[in-house]
């Protein structure tokens, strides 16, 4: 064996024990998380709430949806403890990370990215608990397909929609599926008056839509009265104004009716806004609507466009 092929070797060997090494780390770091959201979620129980937003603790979500979503599993009556969430990136930051590896449920995934379903099958999490990834971009035409192929039960636990784009017309196209809890992001840039969406385009991408990138999704409202026609209750958003709850109306218990009375429109903080160079702009407040005002927006109520 030549030097320089020891030498090939020997790295290799150093490469695989420091992955090895990072991969035990991070499954000794997964599991004191797990541990503090299971103490945490035991808290919780003993609240009473002013709003959903009291129920907050972040694990692996992106704000306080764990906590949010820890309570509301254990709430109401689930006889299937699955979920499908759509954008999920690499699951790495995820609304139901934390059901898969505290509660154990059954879970299927979808990404518009073959990269980040490639990341998510070679995870430790992957083989530890019953998940299955899917690499599709989503689009109101092939929603219930999408959906068909985790092979869940239809009274499915919960269902967790974000997609940046046309979420409202892709939960409006769900057919056959009855997610007990259902989470979609709302665009608070929109406001908390007019029941609107970006229009309907089974390409829509957000970046491309409008060079801001606060152009897309639906208005708080919209997805309120959505959810309504299609036999769900909107029980709060989160603090960070990103995320909307919603329960099937026959499943609301007494305290979920509280919170139901108490739920009312946050406005997001973030400051997500770009230029033409994909640059962080910092946009606040007004001046965020303001970067976007006059490009079209259908009412939900008249099926009209509308300028923003």
């Amino acid at each position: 064996m030549t030097p320089l092929r020891r030498l090939v070797l020997r790295f290799r060997q150093m490469q695989e024990k420091s992955v090895q090494a990072a991969i035990g780390q991070s499954a000794v770091i997964d599991q004191l998380l797990i541990n503090q959201a299971r103490i945490l979620a035991r808290m919780n129980r003993v609240l009473t709430p002013a709003s959903l937003q009291d129920y907050e603790f972040k694990i692996f979500s992106q704000w306080g949806e764990d906590g949010i979503i820890q309570f509301l599993v254990s709430e109401i009556e689930l006889p299937n403890k699955t979920f499908i969430e759509f954008g999920v990136e690499s699951f790495t930051e995820a609304n139901c990370r934390l059901l898969l590896m505290l509660n154990n449920w059954s879970g299927h995934v979808i990404d518009g990215s073959v990269d980040n379903v490639e990341k998510i099958v070679g995870a430790n999490s992957f083989w530890r608990h019953q998940l299955t990834a899917q690499a599709s971009f989503i689009t109101a035409e092939n929603i219930n397909d999408l959906l068909d192929s985790s092979q869940f039960d239809r009274d499915l636990g919960l269902l967790s929609v974000d997609i940046d784009g046309v979420d409202y017309w892709v939960w409006k196209a769900i057919k056959y599926y009855r997610p007990r809890i259902v989470v979609v992001e709302y665009n608070a840039v929109f406001g908390g008056e007019r029941k609107i969406t970006v229009p309907y385009d089974k390409d829509f991408f957000r970046t491309s839509a409008h060079s801001s990138n606060l152009y897309f999704g639906a208005s708080l409202p919209a997805m309120v009265q959505l959810g309504l026609d299609l036999g769900y209750t909107f029980v709060g958003a989160n603090s960070n104004g990103v995320n909307a709850f919603f329960v099937r109306t026959e499943l609301l218990t007494p305290k979920l009716l509280d919170l139901a009375k108490l739920a009312e429109f946050v406005d997001s903080k973030a400051r997500e806004s770009r230029d033409l160079q994909g640059r962080l702009t910092y946009l606040k407040a007004a001046e965020r609507l303001e970067s976007i005002r006059g490009l079209p927006v259908v009412n939900t109520e008249t099926m009209q466009t509308e300028a923003l």
